[in-house]
């Protein structure tokens, strides 16, 4: 962080500073810098013979970005998601969420910064079935305690209408089609409006069709609504209509390239 050259602030306010950095609380650091950090992070489970499901990443993710994370099978894509997602911990190395460092975090102050800075979505839905589409959009809302009733409900009729789902806001997820089921966990993901959307294989298990409802709403999210999504996926056509194409093999990274749309992507 800079300050105004030729004048010398008083150290303690140089040090409140950084401290504000290094705790995530300085509103123009946040604006500014990039929403997610990892340095140097490596994820081994331990065991007779231990077992490394990434190592040495070395990532950053900024704001407006629809980023791919692609790779065979075993190579780590769901690993580094989960880590990124504060889902699972390091066993080196630092992830910082919009300029504020995890790694010493409890895990209460993690479930804070999932709740209020990251939406997931998954290839299951996981959507509780005894409840409707409204009320598992509102999960997330009443976790967080930021609104009234009233207001999560509203914001939740309001997300699903805009998904094309309208109609659909009482139905259980049994009543609902695979994709429309999809939708609904996106509007869960979206519930307390967060920077940053964490998708691990978000069309895997729907038809053509479906996928690319889905696609579509997650490039809008970017184009329109200024997030960020990163998703884990093992469909390259998908992936070369992304931002920027991050490729995993046994657990490193081996290539992290922007991609100019409509040109198209090695296989």
């Amino acid at each position: 962080m800079s300050g105004t050259r030729g004048v010398s602030p008083p150290a303690t306010n140089i040090e409140n500073q950084d401290a504000r950095v290094r705790e995530g609380s300085d509103p123009v650091a946040l604006e500014a810098g990039p929403l997610i950090v990892a340095s140097g992070v490596t994820r081994v489970l331990p065991g007779v013979v231990p077992v490394t499901l990434v190592r040495d990443i070395d990532l950053q993710i900024g704001r407006n970005e629809l980023v791919a994370i692609t790779g065979p099978s075993g190579s780590g894509k769901s690993s580094l998601l989960y880590l990124l997602g504060l889902l699972d911990l390091p066993t080196a190395g630092e992830v910082r969420i919009r300029g504020r460092a995890t790694a010493h975090m409890d895990e209460a102050e993690r479930a804070q910064v999932r709740l209020s800075a990251l939406g997931f979505v998954f290839q299951f839905h996981f959507l509780l079935p005894e409840f409707t589409a409204e009320e598992n959009v509102m999960l997330p809302m009443k976790a967080l305690g930021r609104l009234p009733e009233a207001e999560m409900r509203e914001h939740a009729r309001s997300l699903l209408a805009s998904l094309g789902l309208g109609e659909h806001a009482g139905k259980r997820p049994d009543q609902l089609s695979g994709g429309q089921r999809q939708r609904v966990a996106v509007a869960r993901a979206l519930a307390n409006d967060p920077p940053l959307i964490l998708a691990d294989e978000p069309t895997g298990s729907l038809d053509s069709k479906a996928s690319e409802q889905v696609f579509l709403i997650l490039r809008d999210l970017v184009d329109t609504q200024g997030k960020t999504v990163i998703a884990v996926t093992h469909d390259l056509d998908l992936a070369r209509r992304m931002d920027r194409r991050i490729v995993l093999e046994d657990g490193a990274i081996v290539s992290d390239d922007e991609i100019e749309r409509g040109v198209p992507m090695p296989r």
